[in-house]
């Protein structure tokens, strides 16, 4: 059953205040709420990225848990090796039977969509029962906003700069939740830290299925989106509103959309708010990448409500 509010307050901090990381960034909100999602004790694997440099510098840390650091590309192969060695343990009677431990791998999204892709298949078709979390800001933003496969149609990053000769990013991102969902895995979602409810209550679900979960979480970063650090929360609402990033969830093989707009947005109220766009408003070609990104998104969002039954 989906905690409360009082009992999310009351819920153990295991990511504390102090850390580094940006004002107004996406990450530490969202990973409060996905470790409010369960009251059993939690390991954490956590790859290189902004989560990772900015709550550890020695000699302090802010996790509440206990925590590894692992390289870019193998977050789910370190999370799916300790899941492994716990039901050995328990097998051997080194540890109570009755112990519920949980695990649970976070990372940015260029160590999900692209150098930790291999590890994180692999995990998931393994069967492993742990929990992965992408914690997804579109770009590399740890090492000076390179693009990713996660990045954007139209986006400006440092190595698909806006200017005379493209409009920023030339590709639409890669829809990995869609990869996740074809594992047959029990549990894949996206979800967004603006609305807690939703975030929490799938990492419940996501904590509590036996077997492999995946959630995807669009988390926005002020540095590389270039907008300000007050209005995180409200640009992760304008993409659920806009249908750039649906709400939904795949429990089993099974589609449910968990937010449908009164009146969906046009991308342009997202984009706007975002710096990493602000070319796309200037001239005819910007005009003609909005256009594309209008079409591909109201496709996308068709799809999924064909897929959920509800179109």
């Amino acid at each position: 059953m989906a905690k409360n509010l009082k009992q999310l307050v009351d819920s153990p901090v295991r990511l504390t205040g102090g850390h580094r990381l940006c004002p107004g960034c996406g990450e530490p909100i969202a990973v409060r709420q996905v470790l409010m999602g369960t009251d059993s004790p939690v390991i954490v694997a956590n790859a290189t990225g902004c989560l990772e440099v900015s709550t550890t510098i020695f000699p302090y840390t802010a996790w509440n848990v206990p925590w590894v650091h692992i390289a870019f590309e193998n977050a789910a192969a370190a999370a799916s090796g300790v899941e492994a060695m716990y039901e050995s343990l328990k097998k051997q009677g080194k540890i109570d039977a009755d112990a519920d431990y949980k695990f649970v791998a976070f990372a940015g999204d260029g160590g999900t969509y692209d150098i930790g892709f291999q590890s994180l298949s692999g995990a998931v078709e393994r069967g492993h029962n742990f929990v992965y979390v992408c914690l997804n800001n579109q770009a590399y933003m740890n090492t000076g906003v390179q693009r990713s496969s996660a990045s954007p149609l139209g986006m400006n990053t440092t190595t698909t700069p806006a200017g005379k000769v493209q409009a920023g990013k030339t590709k639409v991102q890669k829809d990995l939740t869609e990869c996740l969902v074809a594992h047959e895995i029990p549990y894949v979602a996206q979800s967004i830290p603006g609305r807690w409810r939703d975030l929490v209550g799938k990492a419940e679900k996501a904590f509590n299925v036996d077997g492999p979960a995946f959630l995807n979480v669009l988390t926005p970063c002020p540095l590389g989106w270039a907008c300000d650090p007050a209005v995180t929360a409200e640009i992760s609402m304008l993409a659920v509103d806009t249908c750039i990033w649906p709400l939904y969830e795949v429990e089993y093989g099974e589609y449910k959309v968990n937010y449908t707009p009164k009146e969906k947005k046009p991308v342009d109220e997202y984009l706007k708010l975002q710096g990493r766009f602000r070319h796309l408003f200037k001239g005819e070609e910007g005009a003609e990448v909005r256009k594309q990104i209008q079409e591909y998104t109201d496709r996308k969002w068709e799809q999924l409500l064909k897929k959920a039954g509800q179109a």
